[in-house]
C-alpha cells in the first residue's frame, strides 16, 4: 500500500467516524442547513491538507477546531462584505447579557425528552459565543480542555461563558415556557423546526438533547 493510500485509510478511520459531531456543530454555529453543509466540506477539505501534521491527538477535537475556525473564516468574510454574522467575540470584561434571572437548572431540561424542542428554541436564543460552548460540552460532552482548544479561549474562560450560558439558557427557556402558558394550551406545544442535532454514530453519546 503507497503513502498517499496509507494516509486516505487513517483519514477515514480516525476522522470520518466524526463527521455527525462536524456536521452537528456547524449547524448550531451557522443556523442554517445548508451553510453547515458548505461548512462541513470545507472544513474536512482543510483536515484532509492538514493530516500530514496531525500527530495522535484525538481527533474529535482536532477535527471540531477546523469546523469552528472554517465557520469563523467564513463569518468574518460575511462582515467584511457587510453581511450580518451572528458571532460575538466578547472578551471577558465585556459586559454580559442580563440573563441570569432563570431559577431551574437547564440540565434537568436536557434530561426530559419532552422538553427537547424548548430546549432548542432557547439555544438558539444565545449568542453564538456562549452557545458554541454548551453544544460542546453539552451535546458533545467534551472535556473543558478540549473545548478550550476548539474555541481557542482559556478553560477559564470556557468554565466562565458555560457558567453564563447556562443561566442564560435557563432564562431563555422560562421565558418561553411563560410565553406558551399566556398563548393557552393551543399554543403549549412549542412548534418544530429548532435546531435538531443531527445523529451520533450509535454509543457516541447519549445526551437528553439529541
Amino acid at each position: 500500500m503507497d503513502h498517499a493510500s496509507d494516509e486516505r485509510r487513517r483519514f477515514d478511520e480516525l476522522v470520518l467516524p466524526h463527521l455527525d459531531a462536524a456536521y452537528n456543530l456547524a449547524r448550531w454555529l451557522s443556523g442554517s442547513a445548508s451553510e453547515a453543509d458548505d461548512v462541513v466540506q470545507e472544513a474536512f477539505l482543510r483536515a484532509y491538507r492538514l493530516f500530514g501534521s496531525f500527530r495522535g491527538e484525538q481527533p474529535r477535537p482536532w477535527l471540531l477546531a477546523i469546523v469552528r475556525n472554517t465557520w469563523f473564516t467564513t463569518c468574518q468574510k460575511r462582515k467584511s462584505a457587510g453581511e450580518v454574522c451572528g458571532y460575538d467575540d466578547l472578551r471577558e470584561n465585556q459586559p454580559l447579557p442580563a440573563w441570569h434571572d432563570g431559577r431551574d437548572d437547564p440540565e434537568q431540561w436536557l434530561l426530559r425528552q419532552e422538553d427537547v424542542r424548548l430546549v432548542h428554541r432557547a439555544l438558539e436564543q444565545l449568542p453564538v459565543a456562549f452557545r458554541e460552548v454548551l453544544v460542546l460540552r453539552e451535546l458533545e460532552e467534551l472535556p473543558y480542555r478540549d473545548i478550550a482548544r476548539v474555541a481557542d479561549i482559556a478553560i477559564g474562560t470556557v468554565m466562565s461563558r458555560l457558567a453564563r450560558g447556562r443561566r442564560m439558557l435557563a432564562a431563555a427557556v422560562t421565558a418561553l415556557q411563560q410565553q406558551s402558558t399566556a398563548q393557552g394550551p393551543a399554543h403549549a406545544r412549542p412548534p418544530s423546526g429548532g435546531l435538531a442535532p443531527a445523529p451520533h454514530p450509535a454509543g457516541e453519546t447519549g445526551h437528553g438533547l439529541q
